[in-house]
């Protein structure tokens, strides 16, 4: 698409963990690309996210949640991986979760760009039990930051995200679109089943077996309208091994069923999919593991 007029750009969301910047990435391009759970550092990756409408092309970057706690290799590997996700593209989204900016959220402002347009986007705004909270919080937002506009949003129930579109849309440059028309990420389809069985692992698992936990595709091959997968989750002790198996291999046959009818619903396809796992002891501190794994 060449004509002129159209608009094309890259758009950077950052904010701390846990603030719904996957889950607004999902719904502003209407796909399911980038896995949510509520644990901190679902998201590992950068990934693009492709919205195509008769005007523009959108090119989101979704990120990790910026770390301040953890301190591992991976973690760092992540936070390199945010503020890199802030260079070379045209606009940065700040998010923010409704009446809440504590100081994992003023670190991650602190890295924020002065000479690109950064909008702040108040995500949750469905979960204000007062809803007249919201405007002492959009005007105490407004006094740290010089932000080129502030969207108040509900990601999950799809509220403003329209305004969100139009004033990230007025920071667009003139180009032609990067991408077709209909292709919604630049990541591979091994990548994303990897990362729908990552998915089901933090969902299903308790609070510390997931931030040991990676994906492995060893085998992806399409045989016409079959995707047949073979993926390997890898921990890092023999006790989460244990875990994630469950007792008579419930657990991860529960974790591959979801995972798996959430790869059908993507590739429109059916998968083959079968699931073990392994143990590498160490492989979240481990530089040349995790380039191996794809860690950026």
């Amino acid at each position: 698409m060449n004509a002129p007029g159209y608009k094309t750009g890259y758009i950077s969301i950052v904010g701390r963990p846990n603030v719904g910047k996957s889950t607004l990435l999902n719904h502003l391009i209407k796909q399911k690309i980038s896995i949510t759970s509520r644990k901190a550092q679902t998201t590992r990756h950068r990934i693009h996210g492709i919205l195509t409408d008769a005007q523009s092309q959108f090119i989101f970057v979704d990120t990790p949640g910026f770390q301040t706690r953890h301190r591992s290799q991976l973690n760092q590997v992540m936070n390199r991986v945010v503020l890199q996700s802030m260079q070379g593209v045209d606009v940065v989204v700040f998010v923010v979760e409704a009446g809440r900016f504590g100081r994992e959220d003023e670190q991650v402002l602190e890295q924020l760009p002065r000479n690109l347009p950064v909008i702040l986007v108040i995500n949750k705004i469905d979960i204000l039990s007062d809803k007249l909270q919201l405007l002492p919080f959009i005007q105490k937002m407004a006094d740290v930051f010089e932000f080129s506009a502030i969207v108040p949003v509900s990601a999950l129930q799809n509220r403003q995200l329209s305004a969100l579109i139009e004033a990230i849309r007025q920071h667009l440059p003139e180009n032609p679109f990067l991408f077709a028309e209909d292709e919604i990420t630049d990541r591979s389809e091994r990548f994303l089943a990897a990362e729908l069985l990552r998915e089901k692992v933090f969902r299903q698992i308790g609070e510390e077996v997931p931030y040991s936990v990676s994906v492995v595709i060893e085998q992806f091959t399409v045989e016409g309208n079959l995707r047949r997968i073979h993926a390997c989750i890898l921990v890092e002790r023999e006790n989460q091994k244990a875990i994630i198996i469950g007792k008579q291999g419930k657990k991860l046959k529960d974790m591959a069923t979801q995972a798996r009818k959430d790869m059908e619903m993507l590739f429109g396809s059916k998968v083959y999919l079968e699931v073990w796992v392994k143990v590498k002891s160490g492989w979240a501190d481990d530089i040349a593991a995790l380039k191996s794994l794809g860690y950026e």
